[in-house]
């Protein structure tokens, strides 16, 4: 009998060694892809961090003895990372996602919910106000405010069952068969949306409207194909998910025929009021693609075309 615990206890031992390589070896796999998409050399991100070459290339190996969140940020904003990679960095690090801000939500009054109400009614009015395509989101991308400019974009879609823009704005860039006809640069556009769905799943795993995004991606070959495999690619070498970087232009196609093809920003621009709701708000800002189409611009996975 002793005998047989002093084999289960050796076969844990090695079971925990074998996947905490495994993770050395994710995390290494990923910083070093990063580094050389931004041509760096260890000693070049080493000085950004102010640390010595050789602790950056333990860093590098996961041979860290404590991951804090400030030196994960530090390593982050070292590899100019984006959020979804942010996310990524930690998982790979620490096993889970950077953690929220956490605050303490008090029980709203009847008073404070009509003051609410009557916000979101002004917000509304204002937004209608706006020449641009704005429309205000939560965590899973549903609608919950949009303008008539946002409305105009999408006259001419037809009805769908579950992919009305009017509804949400990444079921139907993925699942609309309307959605090639207006964002051009469809397959762009696409791997954005589902480094969104992957980035917004890592911080709300239980939330049932984006794991059944998650499922109907799985039903479609083609989109299961470029979310296992073309998307975390894409976004190791692009370094975005669909908003924080808004110096990436994509293609849109207006149904208006007097601006039709134009280049796109998805700027985001969120009130500390919105924030508190747990709301974003997103312009799709259009430019002359004549003068910003370029091949930098679109269709590159090697620039940040998210």
């Amino acid at each position: 009998m002793p005998v047989d615990v002093q084999w289960d206890a050796g076969r844990g031992e090695t079971a925990e060694f074998l996947a905490s390589e495994m993770q050395a070896n994710r995390l290494q796999g990923f910083l070093k892809g990063r580094r050389d998409h931004l041509k760096l050399s260890q000693e070049d991100v080493a000085e950004r961090l102010d640390i010595s070459a050789r602790s950056y290339g333990s860093w590098e190996r996961g041979r860290v003895t404590q991951w804090t969140d400030a030196k994960l940020y530090n390593l982050a904003e070292a590899l100019k990372m984006s959020e979804y990679q942010i996310t990524r960095l930690f998982l790979y690090a620490v096993g889970r996602a950077p953690q929220p801000d956490l605050r303490a939500t008090p029980r709203r009054t009847e008073l404070e919910d009509l003051d609410v109400t009557s916000f979101l009614g002004d917000y509304t009015v204002m937004l209608n106000a706006l020449s641009l395509p704005t429309f205000v989101i939560n965590h899973r991308w549903d609608i919950k405010m949009a303008n008539k400019a946002y409305r105009d974009l999408f006259r001419e879609v037809r009805p769908h069952p579950t992919a009305m823009p009017s509804r949400n704005f990444l079921r139907f860039g993925l699942f609309h068969p309307d959605a090639p006809s207006i964002f051009a640069d469809h397959l762009q556009w696409q791997l954005a949306m589902l480094a969104q769905l992957s980035s917004s799943l890592e911080r709300h795993s239980e939330d049932n409207g984006l794991q059944g995004i998650r499922r109907d991606v799985y039903l479609h070959p083609a989109l299961r194909d470029a979310y296992l495999t073309d998307m975390p690619n894409w976004v190791l070498g692009g370094g975005a998910d669909l908003v924080h970087h808004e110096d990436a232009v994509r293609e849109l196609r207006h149904p208006d025929p007097r601006l039709g093809l134009q280049g796109c920003r998805l700027v985001e621009e969120t009130s500390r009021s919105l924030k508190s709701l747990g709301l974003m708000r997103l312009t799709l800002m259009l430019i002359d693609i004549e003068e910003h189409h370029t091949p930098e611009s679109y269709g590159s996975h090697d620039h940040h075309t998210a």
